[in-house]
C-alpha cells in the first residue's frame, strides 16, 4: 500500500492556523483541497485523517467530509462523531490505530486509494517521524501536497507546521514538476503564483527520496 500524504496550506514560516481556524478565506484553494482529496478510480475512496481540533474546525454543515472516510485522532473514546453514508467516520485513539483501522472498513465494497494527513499541527509532526511497520528504516510519508501560502507573511498565525524539509536535511524532498504535480492528483491544477481575495499562493508537490 502507498504511503501516507500530507496536505498543507502554510505560509513562508509554516504558519496554518490562527484562533483555532485558517487565517485566510480561499475558495478556490479549498476546491482544490476538495477534489485531491476526494478524486479515486471507479470501486475506489480516500481516507482523510485529522485530528479532533481539526475536525471541529470544519464548519458542521461540511463535516464528514463528503464522499471520504472522514478518520479522526482523539484520545477521548467518548468523543461523538457524525456519519452519513456517503461519508463515514471513524474515531480512533492514536495515529497507529488510525492507520490500521481504515484498511478494515467495508464502504459499499470499495477499496481504499489513498490516505491524507489533513491536520493539525501536532498529527503533522507525528506523522512525519512514522516509520513504515514492514521496515522502520522507511518513513510513511512519501508525499506533501503544499498550498505555499507567499502573501501577506500572516505572522499573526499562533499554529505552524514542522519544517519537513530542515527536519530530514538537504537533498531528503524534492520539489515535484508543474506537470508530476498534475498526473499525481489527475486533474490540470493552475500553474505559477495565484492571487485570491488578496493572498498570493502556490500549488507545490513534495516527494521523499527513496521512500
Amino acid at each position: 500500500m502507498s504511503g501516507l500524504t500530507l496536505i498543507v496550506a502554510a505560509t513562508r514560516n509554516n504558519g496554518i492556523g490562527r484562533n483555532g481556524g485558517l487565517p485566510w478565506r480561499l475558495p478556490q484553494e479549498m476546491k482544490y483541497f476538495a477534489r485531491v482529496t476526494t478524486e479515486a478510480p471507479e470501486g475506489h475512496i480516500n481516507a482523510t485523517i485529522m485530528g479532533r481540533n481539526t475536525w471541529e474546525s470544519i464548519p458542521p454543515k461540511f463535516r464528514p467530509l463528503r464522499n471520504r472516510i472522514n478518520v479522526v485522532v482523539s484520545h477521548n473514546k467518548e468523543y461523538q462523531l457524525a456519519a452519513t453514508d456517503a461519508a463515514p467516520s471513524l474515531l480512533c485513539t492514536d495515529l497507529a490505530s488510525a492507520i490500521e483501522g481504515i484498511t478494515k472498513l467495508d464502504v459499499n465494497g470499495k477499496s481504499l486509494y489513498r490516505r491524507f494527513i489533513i491536520g493539525g499541527a501536532s498529527l503533522y509532526r507525528e506523522t512525519l517521524a512514522l516509520t513504515r511497520p514492514s521496515d522502520s528504516s522507511k518513513p510513511f510519508v512519501d508525499c506533501v501536497l503544499l498550498t505555499r501560502i507567499l502573501s501577506p507573511a500572516f505572522e499573526d498565525c499562533d499554529t505552524f507546521m514542522p519544517d519537513f524539509m530542515a527536519r530530514d536535511g538537504a537533498g531528503v524532498w524534492t520539489r515535484a514538476s508543474h506537470e508530476a504535480l498534475r498526473g499525481w492528483v489527475g486533474f490540470d491544477v493552475p500553474a505559477g503564483v495565484q492571487s485570491e481575495q488578496g493572498v498570493e499562493y502556490e500549488f507545490q508537490m513534495w516527494t521523499r527520496q527513496g521512500a
